[in-house]
């Protein structure tokens, strides 16, 4: 019997994409033979950028990992159920950052909700950095709107990206 080729999924809004993100995608690489960011739209957030521009972004910022590791990394953009669009590419698992007990709670019935729909997919929690735990790009763009560095946020290219973007 063959081996199965493993396909990660690493789903996010990515708006912007952070230190953290790229944190955990990088070690979501070492888990997977083929990773996916799933690049996702949510009603509920007003996005700064664009799903285009979050596509070519999250590309531009992870393409060294692929260089580096030799893990193919995919950018895709989707907009249905996440366990949907992680069995159209054939996803073995979806991977999840964890930055604090809140986050732990959302999860864990979101992987509950996922294994009722579909349960050949797993899901794999990883830890974000604890230097990194505090990052939210929710508050990176609160930050640079009010003025703030985000310099210890976001890659420079990123920070260039948002300032650019809100005109300051």
């Amino acid at each position: 019997m063959a081996n199965k080729r493993r396909i990660g999924l690493y789903p996010g809004t990515f708006d912007p994409i952070t230190h953290g993100h790229i944190d955990i995608i990088a070690r979501s690489a070492k888990l997977v033979d083929h990773l996916i960011l799933g690049i996702s739209t949510n009603p509920s957030k007003t996005a700064l950028f664009d799903l285009d521009e979050r596509v070519e972004i999250v590309r531009r910022e992870t393409a060294f990992i692929e260089r580096d590791t030799g893990v193919s990394v995919e950018v895709r953009p989707f907009s249905t159920l996440l366990v949907t669009f992680a069995g159209e590419i054939g996803a073995t698992a979806i991977i999840r950052g964890l930055r604090a007990v809140s986050d732990f709670e959302y999860e864990f019935q979101m992987t509950a909700m996922n294994y009722k729909l579909n349960s050949d997919i797993e899901t794999i929690f990883l830890m974000a950095d604890p230097s990194l735990q505090a990052i939210a790009s929710r508050l990176v763009k609160e930050i640079a709107r009010f003025g703030g560095d985000i310099s210890a946020f976001v890659p420079d290219s990123v920070k260039e990206d948002v300032k650019n973007k809100l005109n300051i």
